[in-house]
Order: C-alpha cells, then sequence, then structure tokens
C-alpha cells in the first residue's frame, strides 16, 4: 500500500464532471484506491463516495492505492498527476 497527500488546485474543486471524469480514470486501474478526507475513506471508484467528499479547491486529502497486479507507486503518480492536470 502506497499514499500521497495532494490539494485540490482546480477552482471549481473536484465537483460533479470533473469528479465522474476521475472516476472513469481510476476504474481503468485494477489497483484497490482509496480517498482519505477528515477521517473518512470512500472508495475512489464510486462517484457517490467521491462527491460525498465535497473536495473543494484548496483541499487536501490523502490518496491511497492498493495493488497486487499494478505497480502501486507508478498507478499512484498516474493519479496524482492526473488530479493537479485538472481544468475546467
Amino acid at each position: 500500500m502506497v499514499e500521497k497527500s495532494i490539494e485540490i488546485l482546480n477552482e471549481s474543486g473536484l465537483h460533479a464532471r470533473p469528479a465522474s471524469d476521475f472516476v472513469k480514470f481510476v476504474k481503468g486501474f485494477d489497483a484497490k484506491i482509496s480517498i482519505v478526507k477528515d477521517d473518512k475513506t470512500v472508495n475512489a471508484k464510486s462517484i457517490l463516495h467521491v462527491l460525498s467528499l465535497s473536495l473543494k479547491k484548496g483541499t487536501t486529502c490523502l490518496l491511497r492505492v492498493e495493488g497486487e497486479n499494478e505497480n502501486e507507486e507508478e498507478v499512484l503518480d498516474k493519479i496524482t498527476e492526473y488530479i493537479r492536470n485538472i481544468k475546467e
């Protein structure tokens, strides 16, 4: 398992459209991917769970990747890069 803290930089946060795109992106990985915010851990492959975190600009959360068939560090780096580059 690997983890990384990341800040949401997108002006409008991770609301419906970018959250939906994010969920589609992470579903492409076999690993178990979670987001942790304020002691609440959710499945990053669930749009309802991601939206429940209310990830606004400036929010810091923890990304967690657990996998067997994939390089966890590589998956974590790809997801981190994806979140940093969300634009609307």
